[in-house]
């Protein structure tokens, strides 16, 4: 054995000699703890009047901004908000040809559409049309119409339809 391969475990005084074979192993870290999700913030922009803006913010949570952009403490991250109706449709085309041309205000980051049904049940083939455009240009999510909502109770169960909004918002049940 060679004798410069000792070390004194932080004695002043004489002790005895420790001979280490190999790397000293390192302290174990602390496993990491499971991640805990915290909801994403969102802002969300009605493109149109009625969109359901304050509806989703209250249920899905993030900042309502109503028809106007993200002030600078509002979440950058933006949702636009319209309903399926012609208008409604046309008003979200608008508003992604403004993020398209760059004039949207800086630093806003657009993450989806939101597209709220304007009534119940299925869509005329003309606006399932204008919501496929959308869909090829920005993700988009659907919420269906939902009865208690019009009567303004929003603390229920969130639409199944929408599970993927609620997962994307971080508020799944």
């Amino acid at each position: 054995m060679r004798s410069d391969m000792h070390v004194r475990q932080g004695r002043s005084e004489p002790g005895p000699e420790i001979w280490i074979r190999g790397p000293e192993p390192l302290p174990e870290e602390p496993s990491p703890s499971p991640a805990v999700a915290t909801p994403r913030r969102f802002s969300w922009v009605g493109v149109h009047g009625g969109a359901g803006v304050t509806t989703l913010a209250t249920v899905y949570g993030g900042q309502d901004c109503g028809r106007g952009w993200p002030g600078p403490a509002d979440p950058r991250s933006v949702l636009l908000v319209a309903r399926t109706h012609a208008a409604g449709l046309a008003a979200a085309l608008g508003a992604l040809e403004l993020f398209r041309r760059g004039e949207a205000p800086h630093g806003l980051d657009l993450d989806a559409v939101v597209l709220v049904a304007d009534a119940p049940g299925r869509l005329p083939r003309a606006l399932a049309e204008r919501v496929k455009v959308i869909g090829s240009v920005i993700d988009v999510y659907r919420v269906p119409w939902v009865p208690a909502w019009r009567l303004g109770e929003l603390g229920g169960q969130r639409p199944r339809e929408a599970a993927a909004l609620a997962r994307l918002t971080g508020h799944s049940r």
